[in-house]
């Protein structure tokens, strides 16, 4: 069996900053954006997480084919080296190409596991560049939420703001549209929003005397809402009746297949019924084909 080569040395190395070979240089812009503070923010707080990615031309030269960001704020922080990854190849197209973002209930776990762990709400915040208000909101996103809403929507990418609006719901309803959003592929504020103008009151929390709609809801937003609720449960009636109309069917498949394998019957229905009979036939040759 011929094994893939492999893409990367097993172990990390130090190698002087002045010895890597970045590709492209870091604009202005970038130095101003969120995410470039952010990763500032990181590295001085807690250190290089993740470790740049090289491949070794010689012995004091790398070419740096991942990590420019974090090469250029460990080079503004004072930094002499970094942990690098070697790399067997020199390619740098299939680095970071494909980004799958963590999902919000995903990055709500990690955080609290973080916390677990005994980092400090203050620690995260300086590390994240954010303010620790940002971190609390993160920390507290699920209270309210029941725990089947919370499973369905886990791997989703969604607006965290659609939570504040779930917690409004009872358990229930908050299954009823995370179901609703998983059908439509919706998860969105507004499309949320429409589903909670079209909860009856003995659905919510606090049922309001009146719900207005909000802006940017307009009526064809929240007639959605309305007939999306009435398919659904039309739906669960079809999941609850199906398995005992597939094994009735089944039955009468069988019982027809008997009744035409009897001469009689068969002599029978040419006289009295012959179209039925052709029908009958039929039918049954395209079953036994298809099986």
């Amino acid at each position: 069996m011929n094994l893939l080569p492999k893409a990367f040395e097993h172990q990390l190395v130090s190698i002087p900053l002045a010895h890597i070979v970045p590709q492209t240089e870091v604009s202005r812009e970038t130095k101003t954006s969120a995410a470039y503070r952010q990763i500032t923010a990181s590295i001085k707080e807690i250190g290089l997480i993740e470790p740049l990615a090289v491949f070794p031309r010689s012995p004091t030269e790398y070419l740096l084919l991942d990590g420019n960001l974090r090469f250029e704020v460990l080079k503004e922080t004072g930094a002499t080296e970094a942990k690098c990854i070697l790399s067997t190849d020199d390619e740098a197209y299939t680095y970071n190409r494909r980004i799958n973002a963590i999902p919000p209930i995903a990055q709500h776990l990690m955080l609290l596991q973080a916390l677990r762990n005994g980092l400090t709400e203050e620690r995260i915040a300086r590390s994240l560049n954010v303010d620790i208000a940002v971190i609390r909101a993160k920390r507290d996103m699920l209270n309210g939420i029941c725990a089947e809403a919370v499973e369905m929507l886990r791997d989703h990418k969604l607006n965290a703001k659609i939570f504040s609006v779930m917690r409004k719901m009872k358990p229930l309803r908050q299954v009823e549209v995370a179901e609703h959003m998983i059908a439509n592929s919706a998860f969105s504020y507004t499309f949320i929003s429409a589903l909670l103008y079209g909860t009856k009151s003995d659905c919510l929390i606090d049922a309001p005397k009146r719900r207005e709609a909000k802006p940017g809801m307009d009526a064809a937003t929240i007639r959605f809402s309305k007939e999306s609720d009435s398919l659904l449960t039309d739906l669960r009636g079809l999941e609850d009746s199906f398995g005992r109309d597939a094994l009735t069917l089944t039955v009468c498949q069988r019982y027809v297949e008997g009744l035409l394998k009897n001469p009689k019957v068969v002599r029978y229905m040419e006289k009295k019924h012959r179209e039925s009979l052709v029908a009958l036939q039929l039918w049954l040759e395209k079953r036994q084909l298809a099986a």
